[in-house]
């Protein structure tokens, strides 16, 4: 199993160098804004490294929306970061589940999915497996339930859709962690990574606000977390404050090495 960090996005090998990390993930652009990928200053390293590479796509994507003014420039942002993820050798693209309105229909929201998956079909699939991650709260989610996300893999799961578990996320939304990764496998038939997050808030709070692994103050068990690594048998990102990544890393480790 590989172990790494979400790591800041200007030199991504010398942070992964800094944490000892065997995978890396970052953003291409602004997790805030629209603008499409520009090439990276140190893609070919990057390409050539035996570092494995993930991308994290922008918030602001919502490919679920019923609004055309964020659901049409979601589905362009994930095929232009899909492509920018592909030029740097990435294994894949993290995005999230996304939800609509109070007011709406989830299951409009789970069609708008399978719709960004047959389009993409139809010029000849993304360019590289599309990772969609659970989420922590929202009464319309995509991915908060294990349920819906069920409904959801009803719908994209023939495309090759791959799945992100998050252990923050997962917490906040009331799941078990000691059940989950057997749940999420039965749903989806696979888990691609694990981000390995504890959670600064309690059990079932809804809230998405990330704590190191060991050593800060997060309210999930560590010896909980590496037992979800060790049982996912996926690569580890640990989306964690940085000053405590490199312990995190170290412990995930010896943890799953002595499992």
């Amino acid at each position: 199993m590989k172990i790494g960090a979400h790591v800041r996005d200007d030199d991504p090998l010398a942070a992964v160098a800094e944490r000892e990390a065997e995978v890396l993930q970052f953003f291409l652009s602004d997790p805030q804004g629209w603008k499409a990928p520009k090439p990276h200053p140190h893609g070919e390293a990057i390409k050539e490294s035996p570092v494995e590479v993930f991308i994290h796509s922008p918030y602001l994507i919502n490919v679920a929306s019923m609004n055309n003014r964020i659901r049409i420039p979601s589905r362009k942002n994930v095929t232009q970061h899909a492509n920018g993820a592909a030029e740097i050798g990435a294994k894949g693209l993290v995005v999230h589940g996304g939800h609509v309105g109070s007011a709406e229909d989830v299951e409009e929201g789970l069609v708008n999915w399978r719709k960004l998956f047959e389009r993409e079909q139809e010029k000849g699939g993304f360019a590289v497996p599309i990772l969609i991650e659970n989420t922590a709260g929202g009464d319309n989610a995509m991915t908060r339930d294990l349920d819906t996300i069920a409904r959801l893999w009803d719908k994209v799961g023939e495309f090759g859709a791959g799945f992100c578990f998050d252990t923050c996320h997962a917490y906040a939304a009331g799941w078990d962690l000691t059940e989950a990764v057997k749940k999420v496998k039965a749903i989806t038939g696979r888990i691609d990574l694990v981000h390995l997050n504890n959670s600064r808030d309690e059990f079932g709070s809804t809230r998405d606000r990330h704590a190191n692994v060991v050593g800060g103050d997060g309210t999930i068990d560590p010896e909980v977390l590496a037992a979800v690594a060790a049982e996912a048998g996926a690569p580890v990102v640990v989306e964690t404050p940085a000053d405590g990544q490199a312990a995190d890393i170290a412990y995930i480790r010896e943890r799953v090495a002595s499992a």
